[in-house]
């Protein structure tokens, strides 16, 4: 008797989209290396200096020169300084990173404006209809490499493919500087040799539990059944059923409407001064006003996100009936009056976050409409 897995015969694979994965090469510590040549033979670790601040901090990124040391993002800056105990550490500088990123989105749009930003350094791109109107995506790709390099003097790495699963592989496969294309025949023997470790979803907690069942790659990932898959690792299972089928029907989410735009900063050596607090304000508001501007919205909310010495965290919002102008003072102000209203014993501040909700797009305006005429 041949039993039929009439749920496989269901899946149909879309292959009908060109996505693009960009992902800029250890990016922070490329834009320090291409700002000071000097760092660029060295093992540059962008976190606090673990020698100046007691051992505390974590990796943001690091060159492929401290990479070799076995360096890498999430670990401990303590941890770092071990493996490479002669490593030219960094303090982050993202306000400076924000802008180069930036510039490197107007070039994303020269070509596309179906863009799913997933970070500063990371961004999925359906070029399946693209304005330069080039149908060979390999080409595409190293047009827009060849641009980012010319205007930024940074390089970066693009997978290619018909889904972002596959293109977020792809650009992973070969870096730095790849172009990588996974076409719809090659699915199967790349996802079946491919490592557990390597299928999106699957962590350091998961890897483990595949393994004591005997899933060490993609072939026996595949040789699973959907049924036995949800019921040991319930939607994941589900989830890496169909990717290992090659199929993840995700649009790149282009229109994904914000619910609010904040930004906060933690600070490692608490804010003792109202100097201190007032500077830390008035930077964060600047920083909200700008994605606000990119992203063209606007809103009627404003959040203060206050942390103290003791852990303590308190919000205060202020809902207005207009918008509030897209203007770092304006938006300061708000903040400001709504810490004057705080009352807390500890003055000392771990953390301050400004937020702006209930959004709409730039293009909704405030109208004043009269309620009686006036002569």
């Amino acid at each position: 008797m041949i039993m039929v897995d009439y749920l496989t015969e269901q899946l149909k694979v879309d292959a009908s989209r060109n996505i693009i994965h960009i992902d800029m090469d250890a990016f922070y510590a490329s834009i320090e290396m291409r700002d000071h040549p000097e760092l660029r033979d060295q093992a540059l670790v962008i976190a606090h200096d673990p020698r100046k601040n007691g051992g505390h901090g974590v990796v943001t990124t690091a060159n492929y020169v401290a990479r070799a040391f076995g360096v890498h993002s999430a670990m401990s800056a303590q941890e770092a300084l071990k493996l490479a105990p002669k490593a030219v550490f960094k303090t982050p500088d993202f306000p400076h990173y924000r802008e180069i990123s930036n510039q490197i989105h107007q070039i994303f749009h020269e070509y596309t404006d179906k863009i799913e930003y997933v970070a500063l350094d990371e961004a999925y791109l359906d070029v399946t209809e693209n304005k330069p109107k080039i149908k060979n995506t390999v080409q595409l790709a190293h047009q827009m490499q060849a641009e980012i390099y010319d205007k930024v003097h940074l390089t970066c790495s693009t997978g290619i493919s018909y889904n972002k699963f596959l293109a977020k592989l792809a650009s992973d496969y070969c870096k730095p500087v790849g172009v990588t294309i996974i076409n719809p025949s090659d699915v199967h023997e790349f996802l079946m040799r491919l490592t557990i470790e390597k299928f999106r979803g699957v962590g350091k907690k998961t890897v483990p539990r595949m393994h004591d069942i005997g899933i060490m790659n993609g072939q026996d990932l595949f040789d699973r059944s959907e049924a036995e898959l949800m019921q040991s690792f319930g939607k994941l299972g589900y989830t890496l059923y169909r990717r290992v089928r090659g199929i993840d029907d995700r649009p790149v989410e282009y229109q994904r409407d914000r619910k609010s735009i904040g930004k906060e900063r933690t600070y490692n050596k608490a804010l003792t001064s109202d100097e201190e607090i007032t500077n830390q304000l008035r930077y964060l508001a600047g920083l909200v006003v700008e994605t606000l501007k990119r992203n063209q919205k606007h809103g009627k909310t404003v959040v203060l996100k206050v942390r103290y010495q003791d852990f303590t965290t308190i919000t205060k919002r202020l809902t207005q009936v207009d918008y509030f102008e897209n203007n770092a003072e304006t938006l300061f102000g708000a903040a400001n009056s709504l810490r004057d209203e705080l009352n807390h014993e500890q003055s000392s501040v771990r953390l301050l976050g400004i937020t702006v909700t209930n959004l709409d797009p730039l293009l909704f305006e405030n109208i004043t409409l009269p309620l009686w005429n006036r002569s």
